[in-house]
């Protein structure tokens, strides 16, 4: 199986190597991640601008470090190689990405940009104060994807480790679960500064419910951004 290992923290990431590690029981690895901290880049590329990519040592993997967003990383590791995936896994990332948040997170950006590319994907998040829980998790999480055979109904998942999880559930998009208040720190700069909207829930069917209860969540992603209901329903 050819691996691609991606994220949204950085090549330097902690979380990055663990899950190279990790992946490297399930076939060959290539890691291609961003120079430099990227989160919140959602899907966004470059293409205005001449890209720096780099092969770097790291471990005794064969990766890149590419300066431009984690999609650029997908997008150099499939099409700039010319190599085709069996699986793209993006993470481990330091903190959680459920909720409406997964419209922002690079870590799932990777895993759409997986879905165009024609690989399979998974992102992995994990409590921000650790990865040990993550680390320790990444079987079992391999395990319920195999043994509920999701990959032959689909190609791409978000998963979300707690803290001391107590097992996994399948589990749907939740709604808000951080937002940001733009503060002014003079001399017409401001910065976003993001605090929590969550309030607890025990829809354990609920990404957000379902990790906030300890619980892992295992969510089902698509590229689509239709409403296809509303397709379906309106008849022109």
């Amino acid at each position: 199986m050819k691996i691609l290992v991606t994220n949204d923290d950085g090549i330097d990431s902690e979380g990055l190597l663990i899950l190279a590690e990790w992946a490297r029981r399930l076939g060959t690895v290539t890691v291609c991640a961003p120079r430099v901290q990227q989160s919140a880049k959602s899907h966004a590329i470059d293409i205005h601008d001449a890209i720096h990519i780099e092969q770097v040592p790291l471990s005794d993997f064969t990766a890149y470090r590419v300066d431009s967003t984690p999609v650029d990383c997908v997008r150099f590791g499939t099409l700039g190689l010319h190599t085709h995936y069996d699986l793209v896994l993006s993470g481990i990332n330091k903190g959680f990405n459920m909720g409406e948040d997964i419209l922002y997170s690079g870590t799932v950006g990777n895993i759409f940009e997986a879905a165009l590319r024609g690989c399979r994907g998974i992102a992995f998040s994990t409590d921000p104060t650790s990865f040990a829980e993550a680390a320790d998790q990444l079987d079992a999480v391999w395990e319920y994807i195999v043994k509920h055979d999701l990959f032959s109904r689909c190609h791409h998942f978000n998963v979300n480790i707690p803290l001391h999880s107590q097992g996994i559930k399948w589990t749907k998009q939740g709604g808000p679960y951080f937002t940001d208040e733009f503060v002014h720190k003079g001399n017409n700069l401001y910065s976003q500064e993001g605090y929590s909207i969550y309030e607890i829930g025990h829809d354990l069917t609920v990404d957000t419910d379902a990790v906030m209860n300890g619980y892992i969540s295992v969510t089902p992603l698509s590229v689509r951004r239709d409403d296809l209901a509303v397709w379906q329903k309106v008849k022109l």
